[in-house]
């Protein structure tokens, strides 16, 4: 977790002084809860989309690409930890208000995780699919978004027991 840790920062140090930052624009932390416990640790990269799309006075749907490394850890000593990467694309719808935007966001994406338990939970395989609804409010270079988030094989496999979490993140575009 630590090597994980330290190359991820290592990644977000060179961003800001790099090439990178033509594919990187952005970093994020999350933290978030299943029903049953399960806790949710996640950090990434973020890039916007450049485009905007049904652009009225109202507001427009842009959107990023999130990559993000994710660390679970469970309730019990059984299966307790798991890790994991994830890329997904997020839909935003955001309002015109100003400088604050609050918007609506959706995305699919794919991970692929080390285990394919967590607690006694069976996921049955360590390619997952990540679904996400949320809201939320960029403010300046500050992005704070509140999220339902659900993995899933999308039963490429029985049994797909699946996990859902309520997950808070901030963003902060370079």
């Amino acid at each position: 977790m630590k090597k994980s840790i330290f190359f991820l920062s290592s990644l977000l140090t060179f961003s800001f002084s790099s090439d990178l930052s033509k594919y990187v624009d952005g970093s994020t932390i999350s933290i978030g809860k299943s029903r049953d416990g399960i806790k949710i640790y996640r950090i990434g990269l973020r890039k916007d989309f450049k485009n905007r799309y049904l652009e009225s006075k109202y507001g427009y749907l842009s959107g990023y690409y999130e990559l993000t490394f994710n660390y679970w850890k469970g309730k019990t000593n059984h299966n307790k930890r798991n890790y994991g990467i994830a890329l997904s694309p997020v839909f935003n719808y955001y309002f015109n208000l100003g400088t604050i935007k609050p918007y609506l966001e959706a995305g699919i994406g794919v991970s692929l995780f080390k285990n394919k338990w967590i607690d006694n939970r069976n996921m049955s395989t360590n390619f997952l699919f990540e679904d996400r609804l949320g809201a939320g409010v960029r403010v300046g270079n500050f992005d704070f978004s509140f999220r339902y988030m659900h993995y899933s094989n999308a039963s490429i496999k029985a049994p797909n027991d699946g996990i859902d979490i309520w997950i808070g993140s901030i963003a902060y575009k370079f």
